[in-house]
C-alpha cells in the first residue's frame, strides 16, 4: 500500500512510464535505417524496382502479395488472399521469424533478434510511403 505523503510521486511516475513506453514502441526511424541496411540487399526501399524480393516502399497498410510483378510464394500469396496486410503488428510478427509468420514463403532471413530492432525497422518502413 502507498502512503498517501507518496501518492503525488507514485502518480507521476505511473503517468511518466505510460507516456515513455507508447514513445519507444513507435521505433526510431533513423535507427531503423541503419538495421533496415540488412535487408537492402533483397529490397529497394527507395525506388518502386523489385530485386529479390518486393520493393517495400508503402508496405505498411498493404496487403500481403500486392506488389505488381513479382513473384511470391504460393504461401504469400495465399496469406495475402486471405486478408493479412502489413501493419504493425502483422510487421512484428513476420520481421521476428518470417517463416512463423507465413510457413512457406520465400524469404530466407531468419528474423530481426530485438524488439527494438523491429520497432525501429517498422518505424523507417512508415517514412517511406507508397510512390
Amino acid at each position: 500500500m502507498i502512503r498517501p505523503s507518496l501518492l503525488p510521486a507514485a502518480l507521476c511516475l505511473a503517468v511518466l512510464s505510460a507516456h515513455a513506453l507508447p514513445a519507444r514502441a513507435a521505433g526510431d526511424a533513423d535507427r531503423g535505417k541503419a538495421v533496415f541496411a540488412k535487408c537492402s540487399a533483397c529490397h529497394s526501399i527507395d525506388a518502386p524496382k523489385n530485386r529479390v524480393g518486393p520493393y517495400l516502399m508503402g508496405v505498411v497498410g498493404r496487403a500481403a502479395a500486392q506488389v505488381a510483378d513479382y513473384r511470391y510464394s504460393k504461401a504469400m500469396i495465399a496469406a495475402g488472399e486471405g486478408g493479412l496486410v502489413w501493419d504493425e503488428a502483422t510487421l512484428t510478427d513476420y520481421l521476428a521469424g518470417p517463416k512463423a509468420k507465413v510457413p512457406g514463403t520465400k524469404m530466407s532471413f531468419s528474423g530481426l533478434k530485438t524488439p527494438e530492432d523491429i520497432a525501429d525497422v517498422i518505424a523507417y518502413l512508415k517514412a517511406h510511403p507508397a510512390p
